[in-house]
C-alpha cells in the first residue's frame, strides 16, 4: 500500500477562540510537545471545501476567474465552495457549486484527490471531484453576488492548465492540485477507472451518504 498519513492528536492543555467569523474562526491551542514542553498553535478553523474538475468531451476543463482579496489577485480556479452545513455530503455540495457557478450538471462523478489546504495554519480539508459527461443544467441560472458577480467562465484544455501551473502562471491550490492529479490519473495504469467512487468516505470530514 505504500506510505500513508496517520491520524494523531497531541494533548491540548487549553484552547480559546480569539476570533469568530461568519464561516470560519481562529483557535489558539496550547499543545504538549513530545519533550513535555508547551507550545501555542494558532490556526483557522474551517468547515472544509469541495472543488470540481469538470472535464468535457473535448478534454477541456471548466475554470472560473475570480478576484481574491487576501492575495490581491484575480485567479483562475475550479468551481468550488464551502461545506456550509455540518455533516453535508461533499458530493451534493460539489454538484451544487457546479450548478451555481457554471450552470452545468454532470452524469459521472469520482473522487479525484483529497488534501489539507494549509495544515500548518488551518484545519481546512479539501475534496476534489472529477465530473464528466457534462451538459447544461435545467432551470433558471443562479444569480451571483459580491465578488462572484463578475466571474469569467472558460473551458481550457487540460494540457494548457498543467503547463500554466508548472510555469508559475496559475497558483490557486485547488486548481493546481486538481489538474495535476487528473494528468497523473490519466497517465497511470487503469486511467480514470482506478479513481475512487464519488461516495467514498472522507475521514477528515465525516458525512452521511
Amino acid at each position: 500500500m505504500g506510505i500513508a498519513d496517520t491520524a494523531e492528536s497531541w494533548e491540548t492543555v487549553d484552547s480559546r477562540t480569539p476570533f469568530q467569523g461568519a464561516k470560519t474562526s481562529v483557535s489558539s491551542d496550547r499543545v504538549r510537545m513530545p519533550d513535555g514542553s508547551l507550545a501555542t498553535r494558532d490556526y483557522q478553523v474551517h468547515p472544509g471545501s469541495v472543488c470540481v474538475v469538470a472535464l468535457d468531451a473535448e478534454g477541456a476543463v471548466l475554470v472560473l476567474r475570480q478576484y481574491r482579496h487576501p492575495v490581491r489577485h484575480r485567479l483562475w480556479e475550479l468551481p468550488a465552495g464551502l461545506l456550509d452545513v455540518p455533516g453535508e455530503n461533499p458530493l451534493h455540495a460539489a454538484q451544487r457549486e457546479l450548478y451555481e457557478e457554471a450552470h452545468v450538471k454532470a452524469e459521472t462523478w469520482n473522487v479525484l484527490v483529497d488534501f489539507f489546504a494549509s495544515p500548518g495554519g488551518s484545519d481546512e480539508a479539501v475534496r476534489v471531484f472529477l465530473a464528466r459527461d457534462l451538459s447544461e443544467a435545467e432551470g433558471e441560472r443562479y444569480a451571483p453576488e459580491g465578488e462572484e458577480a463578475d466571474m469569467e467562465l472558460a473551458r481550457v484544455p487540460l494540457a494548457d492548465l498543467v503547463r500554466g501551473v508548472l510555469e508559475g502562471r496559475l497558483g490557486n491550490a485547488g486548481l493546481a492540485t486538481g489538474v495535476l492529479s487528473l494528468a497523473a490519473a490519466l497517465a497511470a495504469p487503469g486511467g480514470l477507472t482506478a479513481l475512487r467512487p464519488a461516495e467514498t468516505p472522507w475521514p477528515a470530514r465525516p458525512y452521511q451518504p
